[in-house]
């Protein structure tokens, strides 16, 4: 870790009031960015924002209007980090038309939407970065994540397209995509639905990752601050996994 790679870089998260989003958040600051939280969590986002010296804005980012009044407020943007997002666990069958438009406006609209609003100002700079956060999800058929996984696919491949089309005009885009990591999120599903064996499940969780556990959320921010630094000037249009080697032995 450097305290000083991203001095004068100005980030923008969206989602990080907690998990990976929140460790991204404090990684980039501990390595000297300024950096901007949008959460529709005020009072996590701004505790957040307090401990890393950074802004915390309330924004639901599945609301256009929303999120180009909050870039507006925040001024120069050098990397956009698009973590927010939500999970539903269900087939095609359990999947309800409500569930499947509430993650496809978060998941979807949400990281198009910063998108939208941050290119333009990024191009007019001659440069910037963006990074989302996917899912190995986008890649192989996770059982009963219908909607999660269509979300991580439009991810994916959003990813790719923005970073073929803006190449040529200083701007690079990568995504990442876990396994499973262990967040509070974990914690609060395995109390809410297993309250009465959470070791025991929690166990079968962690093993899915042939590595043996799941990945911690500085991990991710780790490649996150890689990604997004000048040492991977020369990275673009890639989606790293980050999975305990899942992908690699299925």
């Amino acid at each position: 870790m450097s305290p000083s790679r991203f001095d004068a870089t100005r980030v923008l998260i969206t989602g990080a009031a907690s998990g990976i989003g929140e460790a991204i958040a404090r990684r980039f600051a501990a390595e000297g960015a300024a950096v901007t939280i949008l959460d529709l969590d005020t009072d996590a986002a701004s505790e957040v924002a307090a401990e890393i010296k950074g802004v915390a804005t309330t924004c639901d980012v599945s609301d256009l209007e929303a999120v180009r009044a909050a870039v507006e407020a925040t001024g120069r943007i050098d990397v956009l980090v698009n973590s927010a997002g939500i999970a539903h666990v269900g087939t095609v069958e359990h999947t309800s038309p409500a569930d499947m438009e509430r993650l496809f406006r978060v998941n979807v609209m949400g990281t198009y939407h910063t998108m939208h609003v941050v290119v333009p100002r990024m191009v007019a700079q001659g440069r910037g970065v963006i990074l989302n956060i996917g899912s190995i999800a986008s890649k192989i058929g996770l059982g009963e994540r219908f909607a999660y996984s269509m979300t991580k696919g439009a991810v994916l491949t959003m990813t790719l397209s923005v970073a073929r089309d803006y190449v040529r005009q200083g701007i690079r885009c990568n995504c990442i995509c876990p396994a499973r990591v262990h967040t509070p999120f974990v914690d609060k599903f395995l109390r809410t639905h297993y309250a009465d064996r959470v070791e025991e499940v929690f166990g079968q969780l962690s093993a899915y990752q042939p590595i043996g556990r799941m990945a911690q959320p500085g991990e991710v921010a780790a490649l996150a601050a890689y990604l997004c630094s000048d040492d991977a000037s020369f990275v673009t249009g890639s989606a790293y996994d980050i999975d305990g080697g899942v992908t690699l032995l299925r």
